[in-house]
């Protein structure tokens, strides 16, 4: 049972990192496409 629940641990552990990740990259993104948005407006 205990490695289980380590199974588990870890599992939600990598989920959770990759959740993180994506995030962050999903607001570099989002920045990314404000600065192309000015920068075309202004051309």
């Amino acid at each position: 049972m205990t490695y289980l629940f380590m199974t588990y641990t870890i599992i939600w552990a990598l989920i959770s990192g990759y959740v993180l990740i994506l995030g962050k990259r999903q607001k570099q993104l989002q920045k990314e496409i404000k600065l192309l948005e000015e920068w075309n407006t202004e051309q």
